[in-house]
């Protein structure tokens, strides 16, 4: 049975960081494409980065040059650093295995003003 377990959310200011954390079990993860998605209050839940088995990488525009998503396969983990952050990014996030129904339990993320 595969498991996402997701870590690292909080409270922080406008420009400040997090380290977001997502450990996976029961699955080959290095052989996985793994992204991280967000749902804001009111909103559909959105894809914020993705990265594939070998590494390649893609972000929505909104978080370009702000997120970087990178992975640790030895400790089966995936990470999402965000910097910058802004209030819009305020959502809860979620850890994803590409094209399938596994999804963590989500971290909140509050960014204030």
């Amino acid at each position: 049975q595969v498991q996402l377990v997701e870590s690292g959310g909080g409270l922080v200011q406008a420009g400040g960081s997090l380290r977001l954390s997502c450990a996976a079990s029961g699955t080959i993860f290095s052989l996985k494409t793994m992204g991280w998605y967000r749902q804001a209050p009111g909103k559909q839940r959105e894809s914020v980065a993705v990265i594939s088995s070998f590494g390649s990488t893609n972000y929505a525009d909104s978080v370009k040059g702000r997120f970087t998503i990178s992975r640790h396969n030895a400790n089966n983990t995936v990470y999402l650093q965000m910097n910058s952050l802004k209030p819009e990014d305020t959502a809860i996030y979620y850890c994803n295995v590409i094209y399938t129904d596994y999804w963590g339990q989500g971290t909140q993320v509050t960014v204030s003003s």
